[in-house]
């Protein structure tokens, strides 16, 4: 059934729309200024907030991270045990080293659960902002069939800017995330072809992700081996964008489209590396091989 706020006060209906009324997520968080930050750099900023690919991405970052804070911490009580034995048996200068390296590791698990900490911090703040909106937009709708009046007009216009407000605090977050997200050293492995690949043949794979690209040119030597005249490329994880893979075959002048996907980076957020494998085209008859490393 339609909703409609008849049966409420001039004075109530002020009170519901001011309570959606606050100062800006901005003004309350400690964060650098919007130029860092991928999502709001000039002709860049995202006005569409997306919060079940970012509930996704927190997801798999707090999981890669505590994968690495438990190794580190496996690390630490193994170098604890050893400094106990090594205390009792062996030489100081040894003793000393060890030493040194425990310190090292308990630096970077604090810095792991800090680096943790952070990320909750940004993604419950992300969440508040995104039940705002959601709560103002309804309230929004259901003002908008309620009779015309002029305290219901500038109800709406105040709700209005409540989800402008929302909107582009979640925007600032999730850019504010952004950063957390670490970096991909994404490395080439070559193409798999069977019998479609053939001495002397060249090719070129152009890897984009955002703004970001990576443009390789590689050949099939004599002995089937490939030479590529680059390896290795870092990206920066961005929370909208997938990877998108193209590769293009050089004959002389002319270049030849084998085939172009994309590839989701949600799974590459581990502390192993990931041997991804994608198949170029339809059949699967040429095969590209990377290995990404977070």
């Amino acid at each position: 059934r339609s909703c409609s706020f008849t049966g409420f006060s001039t004075v109530q209906s002020r009170k519901l729309v001011k309570s959606l009324s606050r100062s800006s997520v901005r003004s309350r968080m400690s964060l650098k200024p919007p130029k860092v930050y991928n999502s709001l750099q000039k002709g860049a900023l995202i006005w569409d907030p997306k919060p079940l690919q970012v509930k996704k991405i927190f997801e798999a970052l707090k999981k890669g991270l505590n994968e690495y804070l438990q190794a580190h911490q496996a690390e630490l009580d193994y170098l604890s045990g050893r400094h106990k034995d090594t205390k009792r048996n062996s030489r100081l200068a040894f003793y000393y080293d060890l030493d040194k390296q425990i310190r090292s590791v308990e630096r970077y698990i604090r810095k792991l659960e800090f680096h943790i900490s952070k990320v909750e911090e940004l993604y419950e703040a992300y969440c508040i902002q995104c039940r705002l909106r959601d709560g103002a937009t309804n309230m929004k709708q259901a003002f908008s069939l309620s009779p015309s009046t002029k305290a219901s007009r500038e109800s709406l216009l105040e709700l209005y800017r409540n989800v402008q407000e929302c909107t582009e605090d979640m925007c600032f977050i999730e850019g504010a995330l952004e950063v957390h997200l670490g970096e991909f050293h994404v490395k080439m492995k070559g193409l798999v072809g069977f019998a479609r690949l053939c001495p002397g043949d060249q090719y070129e794979v152009f890897v984009r992700l955002g703004r970001q690209k990576w443009r390789l040119k590689g050949k099939i030597e004599t002995d089937d081996s490939q030479t590529w005249d680059e390896e290795e490329k870092i990206f920066i994880p961005n929370l909208h964008e997938k990877f998108e893979i193209k590769v293009t075959e050089l004959r002389g002048l002319a270049t030849i489209l084998v085939g172009v996907v994309t590839c989701d980076s949600i799974n590459f957020f581990t502390t192993k590396p990931q041997a991804i494998i994608v198949d170029i085209t339809e059949l699967g008859t040429i095969k590209l091989r990377l290995e990404v490393l977070w």
